[in-house]
C-alpha cells in the first residue's frame, strides 16, 4: 500500500503546480495530520489495524483527488469527509457481503416456516405484558400512543384527534413515561 502512495506522490510531483500548492507541500500537510486522522478513525473502527487501513485509504484518495482540493479549504475537514465516506462505503460493501441469497430450486429456504419465538412476539410473555400496560393507560394517552406505534405521523394523529401537534407529542411522551414506570423490571 505504501508503494502505491509513493507512486502517486511521484506522479503528482511530476504534474505542474496546482492551486498555488506543490504536490510536496500537499503531501507534507497531509502527513502532518496523520496522527489526527488515526485518532479520528479509531472512533469508527475500534480496531487499530482497521484504523490504519482507513487512514491509508483516506490518504490514497486524497492524493488521487488532489486536484479537487482548493487552497482556501480546510484540509483537515476535507480529509475527514473523505474518511467518513470511505468508511461508509466499506461498511455498505461488508453489509452486502453478509446478505444471504437462496439459490435452491423454488426458493426452498425462503419458504420454510420459521418457528423461532422471536418471530412470533404475540406469544412472548414480555410482549403480552407490554400490551397489557399500554391498554391500561388512560384513553387520552393510549389512543395517540397506539396510533404513533402503528406508524402514524404526529401531524396525522393531530388531524385525526383534532388536537394541536404539541399536545399529541406531549401525550405520547407521557404514555412512554408511564409504560416505562410500570415496566421497571425491563430496564
Amino acid at each position: 500500500m505504501v508503494n502505491i502512495v509513493l507512486l502517486i506522490v511521484l506522479f503528482n510531483f511530476m504534474l505542474i503546480k496546482l492551486n498555488n500548492m506543490t504536490n510536496i507541500e500537499f503531501a507534507s500537510r497531509i502527513s502532518a495530520l496523520n496522527d489526527t486522522l488515526r485518532g479520528f478513525t479509531y472512533r469508527f473502527t475500534r480496531n487499530a489495524e482497521e484504523s490504519q487501513d482507513l487512514v491509508q485509504d483516506t490518504v490514497l484518495r486524497a492524493l488521487i483527488y488532489q486536484d479537487k482540493f482548493r487552497d482556501n479549504t480546510n484540509l483537515k475537514g476535507w480529509l475527514f469527509t473523505i474518511m467518513r465516506n470511505t468508511f461508509i462505503n466499506h461498511y455498505r460493501k461488508a453489509k452486502m457481503a453478509r446478505t444471504s441469497t437462496d439459490h435452491t430450486k423454488e426458493l426452498y429456504y425462503l419458504n420454510v416456516a420459521d418457528t423461532h419465538t422471536f418471530n412470533r412476539p404475540e406469544k412472548s410473555l414480555e410482549f403480552q405484558e407490554i400490551w397489557k400496560n399500554i391498554n391500561g393507560l388512560r384513553e387520552e394517552l393510549r389512543v395517540p400512543f397506539k396510533m404513533y406505534s402503528s406508524g402514524y405521523k404526529y401531524h396525522e394523529i393531530a388531524n385525526h384527534l383534532h388536537l394541536p401537534i404539541g399536545t399529541v407529542k406531549n401525550r405520547i411522551f407521557h404514555a412512554r413515561k408511564e409504560i416505562q414506570e410500570k415496566l421497571f423490571g425491563y430496564r
